[in-house]
């Protein structure tokens, strides 16, 4: 049987960083809290980055380039139907009867 995934807390994750910024080094970080000293480093480069968002919670963690990928496709949604409702309008409203051309007031 597999090994289960070890979570870790925000607060551990910031009190381990702080003590290599405070001057011990990663290696020995790694040792006392055993943890690979790779994963240290990203925690480092999470909590440089994003400040307070750092570790957000369960998974990946919640950053800008994430939210503003998923407006952007949002958008693309929206403008694709946007395109659909107006051929479908056009169509109505030339079977209606109404000249080409001549758009009726909304």
């Amino acid at each position: 049987m597999g090994t289960t995934r070890r979570k870790f807390t925000r607060e551990f994750k910031v009190a381990v960083v702080r003590e290599v910024e405070a001057g011990k080094t990663v290696a020995q970080a790694a040792r006392e809290h055993q943890v690979h000293p790779t994963q240290i480093d990203q925690w480092r480069r999470d909590l440089r980055r994003y400040g307070e968002r750092a570790f957000a919670g369960n998974g990946r963690a919640y950053t800008d380039e994430a939210r503003t990928a998923a407006l952007e496709r949002k958008v693309g949604q929206l403008a694709m139907e946007n395109d659909l409702l107006k051929k479908a309008l056009a169509a109505l409203e030339t079977r209606a009867g109404a000249p080409e051309g001549v758009k009726k007031k909304r």
